[in-house]
């Protein structure tokens, strides 16, 4: 598994400056995503390994942070974080970004590793896995 660099580097470039609009997808229902950070950090392993024998990872990986402020939300992410569940899906969140002066659809698919919740919000805690890029018409 491993992410598409140009369309990182292409989003990477458009969200320094610009403030795009993030939709995380779960069941039939939406929900925006604010405060979205995108980093390039190291994971705790010496070499791309299977962990757990559930999801490949990679010595480096593309961490992506962000709020929800629907705590509606929360019982959708049972299931879907890494840890304890060998069971998770992908969670896709979409964004539009500019391309050589072209919008372009964007889906991330991330995989949710952490959660804090607060009183009106959570904020996920993700490593991107795949990146799709699609025109507008």
């Amino acid at each position: 598994m491993s992410v598409n660099l140009d369309l990182l580097e292409i989003l990477m470039k458009f969200i320094e400056k610009n403030s795009p609009k993030y939709l995380l997808y779960l069941n039939d229902d939406t929900f925006p995503i604010s405060c979205v950070s995108i980093t390039n950090s190291s994971i705790p392993v010496n070499e791309p390994t299977t962990r757990g024998g559930v999801y490949f990872s990679e010595k480096f990986a593309y961490k992506m942070k962000g709020v929800i402020e629907d705590i509606s939300v929360i019982p959708l992410l049972t299931k879907k974080m890494l840890g304890p569940n060998t069971e998770f899906v992908e969670l896709k969140i979409s964004t539009q970004i500019e391309s050589d002066g072209k919008p372009m659809n964007l889906e991330i698919f991330t995989n949710l590793t952490n959660s804090i919740q607060t009183p009106d919000s959570i904020e996920l805690s993700m490593i991107i896995v795949k990146l799709e890029l699609s025109s507008l018409s």
